[in-house]
């Protein structure tokens, strides 16, 4: 029956555009939230959901560092801290210097008042809630980018450690401060929002305060939710959110798409600072005090849960976990334990009158943690949803002879005349060991260099000094007359010098069209005002940044174009290499360095790939080829450079360096060298 109900209802919205059914789903949902308490009319579950508010606006803000950004964050609860003791501080009579003239224009201003407690005259801060909000994120930024520069150079396990450790010192720093912080007897007395009301006693329009009331509070908890929800998802579908996940999914390949790593660490840790800050202002103000117990360990961790079992990186699924995990700890454990007492009354047992679920709960937080971990990692709602497999007509694809067609859309290359590249004595050591040995090597503008090789002699290290993924021990390396040595990945990017990796490090839990898009980030220049705020210019560049993507993209015709939304990691090899190089592309590069960009692929893919390659560099662009297949170096290049053991052993035209012995010796060996010459001979 309630199934049919259910039919009945939704036949309706069938037949209705996705995106307004979703528009329509939403404001129904909004409606529901905001009548919610008035329907219930009860004051203590009106205050269990005021704070489950504010702890959903905590998992968001974990979730901008954690879920986007993919930093492990163990001490989050310290910039929470930071925000209450702010707005404690400065409300409470416990930090009261004495009066004097210098006070007074603050006092005009509302943010202090002056008072006399039998003695000399003092000062009593007022700071304003409405305005303490702004300031407290502020503040809270600014502590996360003064943890975040030394530290956030750190990956992984370290990270996590350094983080765990910030998040201890700041209550221990509140519980030493008596003077400041009231020490471990806590902030009393914390001033309650004002607002202008009507006086129902004077029926005059006056200052009111919202008290100990939970409704106000509620309300403005689901308009910071509401606040917090926009800015997450408007960094999330932009530039800087497109960045965050490229670090989260590879820090190498992010750095060499030209995103500068150190920097948008710091503003994913600051952001999520500030919706930390905020929070605090929020959660202090209601319940007006602070304790340095109120921000230990066992708030991040439950933070950590929330977001792991929302779903990391996924805005809707942190604020649903964050709803859960509250209604677990305040209605459903005491609950049970209530039954637990009233069996144990009935029954006489004593085990059943000891149990106290409320005290297990950080227990049933790690258990939750190893459960979604084990069997479901995308969280209860997966920040990707599913894509439906590609039909028949899709998936077909055939080798398309004569290289790229369509590349008059992305234009042509200008050269000048003279050297695009030019290495000069770069040596190369790890440790004791010579990876290239005072190496030279020139690229024209407009030509095609290749480098081989056997495998160790240096060809991927001399494209990772180039791009400065390993430092030089010496010489030099200029493109376009710009020294590289000493440049970040994201700076020699943004030169016009990109890449492609020997092993494929594509952004696996990103679409192709993201990771296309990825390749555009120096080109663009949108900051995290503009992404929130999306002014017509913003609009105007992310849509040219999408047009340019879809352009790169058509260039490979059936093989990519039906796989734009579909996740990179589910692609073929040849497809991720293909998703590779048009993600160099996108970045507009002068020149365009590929390391074995055929491997893996069938013959008839290898000279497919081949003729684009060539049809680019007909269209003026500059290559440097690292490749194993000969055949693909006769085709395409100009010059061949041969390295052994780090060092240049021949240089030619291709036919030439073919037949010369050092050449045939470094590939073969002298035994199977003089085998060779001696058939030669019989």
């Amino acid at each position: 029956m309630y199934k049919a109900i259910a039919q009945t209802l939704g036949r309706p919205f069938e037949k209705m555009d996705p995106i307004k059914r979703k528009m329509y789903a939403l404001w129904l949902l909004l409606i529901v939230v905001i009548i919610l308490p008035l329907v219930l009319d009860n004051e203590a579950q009106t205050d269990t959901m005021a704070n489950a508010m504010s702890y959903a606006t905590l998992a968001l803000g974990l979730n901008i560092v954690v879920g986007f950004a993919g930093l492990l964050d163990l001490g989050y609860a310290a910039f929470f801290a930071i925000g209450a003791y702010y707005y404690g501080i400065f409300t409470a009579y416990q930090v009261m210097p004495a009066w004097g003239p210098l006070w007074e224009p603050f006092g005009y201003v509302g943010l202090v008042e002056k008072i006399n407690q039998g003695g000399p005259d003092l000062v009593h801060f007022t700071l304003s809630f409405w305005i303490a909000m702004p300031t407290a994120a502020l503040v809270a930024a600014l502590f996360g980018v003064a943890f975040g520069a030394p530290t956030l150079r750190l990956r992984g396990d370290y990270l996590a450690i350094v983080t765990l450790g910030f998040g201890e010192i700041v209550p221990i720093v509140a519980r030493n401060s008596d003077s400041i912080t009231n020490g471990a007897a806590g902030l009393n007395g914390v001033k309650a929002p004002l607002y202008w009301g009507v006086n129902t006693e004077t029926m005059q329009i006056a200052k009111m305060s919202f008290g100990v009331d939970a409704l106000p509070f509620y309300y403005v908890g689901l308009a910071l939710v509401l606040l917090l929800i926009f800015v997450s998802i408007r960094l999330r579908d932009s530039r800087i959110g497109r960045a965050w996940m490229a670090i989260r999914e590879d820090e190498t390949a992010a750095g060499a798409m030209g995103i500068n790593l150190v920097n948008y660490k710091l503003l994913a840790f600051a952001i999520g600072a500030a919706f930390a800050g905020m929070t605090g202002v929020f959660f202090v103000a209601k319940l007006q005090t602070a304790t340095p117990e109120m921000f230990n360990f066992a708030v991040s961790s439950m933070l950590l849960v929330m977001v792991v079992l929302g779903g990391m990186g996924s805005v809707w699924g942190v604020v649903v976990g964050a709803l859960l995990l509250q209604l677990m700890q305040t209605w459903f454990l005491p609950s049970i334990t209530e039954l637990c007492h009233s069996l144990g009354e009935s029954l006489g047992s004593q085990m059943l009158l000891d149990v106290d679920f409320v005290q297990w709960t950080q227990l049933f937080f790690g258990i939750i943690l190893i459960g979604m971990m084990l069997f479901r990692r995308e969280g209860l709602i997966p920040a990707r949803r599913a894509i439906p497999p590609l039909n028949m007509q899709q998936q077909a694809a055939s080798v398309q002879r004569g290289g790229f067609s369509g590349l008059e859309k992305i234009g042509r290359w200008s050269n000048p005349k003279g050297n695009a590249l030019e290495v000069k004595g770069v040596t190369v050591k790890f440790g004791g060991l010579v990876a290239l040995n005072s190496l030279d090597l020139v690229v024209p503008w407009g030509g095609v260099v290749a480098v081989i090789g056997p495998n160790g002699s240096g060809k991927s290290t001399l494209f990772n000094v180039i791009t400065g993924l390993v430092e030089a021990s010496g010489g030099s390396i200029k493109f376009n007359d710009v020294e590289l040595i000493g440049l970040r990945p994201d700076q020699v990017l943004d030169n016009g010098v990109a890449r492609t990796f020997q092993n494929i490090r594509l952004f696996p839990n990103l679409t192709v069209l993201e990771n296309v898009m990825i390749g555009q980030h120096a080109r663009l220049v949108t900051g995290p005002v503009g992404a929130v705020l999306r002014p017509p210019a913003v609009k105007a560049e992310e849509k040219k940044a999408n047009e340019w993507a879809l352009d790169i993209i058509a260039l490979f015709g059936n093989r990519l174009k039906p796989r734009l939304t579909q996740v990179v990691s589910g692609l073929s090899y040849a497809n991720r290499r293909r998703v590779e190089i048009a993600r160099a592309l996108a970045s507009r590069p002068k020149i365009l360095l590929l390391d074995e960009p055929t491997a893996g692929m069938n013959p008839a893919e290898t000279l497919e790939l081949a003729e684009q390659v060539k049809s680019l560099n007909e269209a003026g662009l500059t290559v440097l080829l690292i490749e194993h297949k000969l055949d693909v170096v006769t085709r395409l290049a100009n010059t061949v450079i041969v390295l052994d053991h780090g060092e240049k052993i021949a240089e030619g035209l291709p036919d030439d360096v073919r037949k010369n012995e050092a050449v045939l010796e470094a590939y073969l060996g002298r035994s199977a060298q003089a085998g060779m010459a001696g058939a030669a001979h019989g």
